[in-house]
């Protein structure tokens, strides 16, 4: 079930699949929130907020996006513009620009990051491990937050699943804390 979702044959333009870089918010020419996706080697406009693309994807993999919220809240004590996991199996781990009720709200995957670098007014640049870059209207310092929290994020989760994979092959291992 899984290689049909992330078969390029079946996908609807309004997947997130390992190969997403960024899921980018803009306004179509009348108005009206969409989103911009940038894939590994592919782009395509969606008519939909970049969140309620995420939530889509969320809710695939069994949660919605305010679960997944949750979730990372209860894993690292993030509150606010917090990183989820889409399917911490494939690495999708994902971070919002800004507050994901914001139309603006942009959200970046973090494993395809190579390198940030400052950009005009106030403004951040971001490399992808293929070359490709984007310009994303968040300030530099508010984007290596981003990227250190889903940092920490990613390694806790990625911790407790390798402990749980470890935990099934020994019975007499003690259980997570």
């Amino acid at each position: 079930m899984l290689n049909e979702y992330y078969s390029s044959a079946n996908k609807s333009p309004s997947e997130i699949t390992p190969l997403t870089m960024a899921v980018l918010a803009q306004q179509d020419e009348n108005g009206n929130p969409s989103t911009f996706v940038l894939e590994e080697e592919s782009e395509y406009i969606v008519n939909n907020s970049p969140s309620k693309i995420i939530n889509n994807a969320c809710i695939y993999f069994g949660a919605s996006l305010k679960g997944k919220q949750e979730g990372t809240r209860n894993i690292c004590g993030i509150t606010h513009k917090a990183p989820i996991s889409i399917d911490p199996f494939s690495g999708m781990y994902f971070f919002p620009t800004m507050s994901p009720s914001n139309p603006k709200c942009s959200w970046i995957a973090h494993s395809h990051i190579d390198k940030v670098n400052k950009a005009d007014n106030q403004c951040t640049e971001i490399h992808f491990k293929n070359g490709k870059k984007i310009i994303i209207d968040i300030s530099f310092g508010s984007a290596l937050n981003q990227i250190q929290r889903t940092a920490q994020f990613r390694y806790i989760l990625d911790n407790r699943i390798k402990h749980l994979q470890k935990k099934q092959g020994d019975p007499d291992k003690e259980p997570l804390p």
